[in-house]
């Protein structure tokens, strides 16, 4: 008999990266077949790299697949692909310097992809790491004439990160990981990345990586506009509850239980990342064990839910 009522737990695709490293296993005890990983891509219907899913009536089937055939799961959702892909990255290196295009740009010039906004919680980092985030041309002009001369120093703005900081990052924003730090994105289903700069660093082939510098000036945000979020931060007696961002295409959350929380459930489907602690989540009368490194879904036909133990998770929704 088919339960459309399962906790749906995912298996992950992992993506070896050049900036890539091993974090991935050492912090959640992945198994992955390079030292070269960089990107976990945990729940994903995306062509690209689709999770499977582990349990239950639909065990084996891939996401993007279960996304088309049953909808109700998932509320009946509008979009006609899985709208969301939430990765773990792991940037040993920095990551190029790279610029998203917004859903109108890359539907006309990438074979109708989405575009590409995302945000990122940083789980953990080095004493001291950083990421690229803006720039500080005021003008298209002045954009052009510091990535043609590479002034990349006084082009681009850095900010020191620490972990549990997050970082909204929409179409149009320049941006980049540097080396140490480890995050969970969540972001559109999309895998379009116009790189503005990389390094001038070689593949394991001898080869530079491709630069799209024309595509990075047609849709990069000029002058850049930061976003404020504004986090809200609810304590009940087992559990602190953070919303980090409500937005257009995503809502992200993180759960910190201790002990016992309960919620009613009205979206169209809620995805879980376990990034701390274990314990268990009982859905409709059953138990499911949460560990760290757990990427699952609650589907649409779940009224309440019950987390308990020590935990911290990262939920998000469309």
């Amino acid at each position: 008999m088919v339960n459309k009522k399962d906790v749906l737990f995912l298996e992950p695709v992992f993506q070896e990266r050049i900036w890539g490293g091993t974090k991935l296993a050492e912090h959640f005890g992945y198994e992955i077949a390079s030292e070269l990983t960089g990107e976990c891509w945990a729940v994903s219907g995306h062509p690209n790299g689709q999770s499977i899913v582990k349990n239950g009536s639909f065990a084996g089937k891939l996401l993007g697949e279960l996304y088309t055939e049953e909808k109700e799961l998932f509320g009946n959702h509008e979009s006609d692909r899985f709208p969301l892909l939430t990765k773990i990255l792991d940037a040993k290196q920095n990551l190029s310097v790279q610029v998203h295009p917004d859903d109108k740009y890359a539907n006309q010039n990438e074979n109708g992809e989405l575009g590409k906004t995302e945000c990122w919680y940083v789980i953990d980092c080095e004493r001291d790491s950083e990421i690229i985030f803006g720039h500080t041309a005021e003008t298209k002009k002045e954009f052009v004439e510091r990535v043609k001369s590479g002034d990349w120093e006084g082009l681009l703005t850095r900010v020191k990160v620490k972990p549990g900081d997050f970082f909204y990052v929409p179409s149009g924003t320049i941006h980049a990981l540097c080396s140490g730090v480890l995050i969970l994105e969540t972001q559109q289903n999309s895998d379009t990345t116009y790189r503005v700069y990389d390094y001038d660093r070689k593949d394991k082939e001898g080869n530079t990586r491709e630069l799209h510098i024309e595509k990075s000036i047609e849709v990069s945000t000029i002058p850049h506009k930061p976003v404020d979020v504004v986090h809200k931060v609810s304590k009940l007696d087992a559990a602190t509850l953070t919303t980090f961002v409500q937005a257009e295409y995503f809502t992200v959350y993180k759960w910190d239980v201790d002990g016992i929380y309960s919620t009613k459930h009205d979206k169209h489907f809620l995805i879980g990342s376990v990034i701390a602690g274990s314990g268990e989540i009982k859905v409709d009368g059953r138990f499911y064990p949460l560990k760290k490194g757990d990427h699952f879904i609650i589907p649409s036909g779940v009224e309440e839910l019950t987390v308990g133990g020590k935990v911290e998770i990262i939920i998000s929704h469309p």
